[in-house]
């Protein structure tokens, strides 16, 4: 449940970033969601607790440290992408990476999980 929320979660952030500024140009209400810096942070700040009590539940396990590798790279992409004023230009390209690390992370584990099974 917690990889699946956390995948769909990356997902929405790419379609956020990506698609989001095509749908804005051509329906206006979108434009808003779009530009909002709060939708952004709003991304990062649920991705935290749902990547972190993933990273909590598999330390320990050596088996997952390329999850937990790709998870805190991903999350910490995101949090600078959404927090750093300095990398404000390269927001949309770190917030890419970061959701595609963070969900390769998500699908390892869930994968991992489900080969074990």
């Amino acid at each position: 449940v917690i990889d699946s929320a956390a995948i769909s979660l990356s997902g929405l952030c790419i379609l956020h970033c990506l698609a989001l500024p095509i749908i804005a140009a051509s329906l206006p209400f979108f434009s808003v969601l779009a530009e909002a810096e709060w939708v952004h942070k709003a991304f990062v700040i649920m991705a935290l607790p749902i990547t972190g009590w993933a990273i909590v539940r598999t330390r320990g396990h050596a088996s997952q440290m390329p999850f937990i590798v790709l998870a805190v790279l991903g999350l910490a992409l995101l949090f600078a992408s959404a927090f750093v004023e300095a990398l404000h230009d390269y927001e949309t390209l770190l917030t890419v990476i970061g959701a595609l690390l963070l969900a390769s992370a998500h699908i390892l584990r869930w994968r991992s999980h489900h080969t074990a099974s």
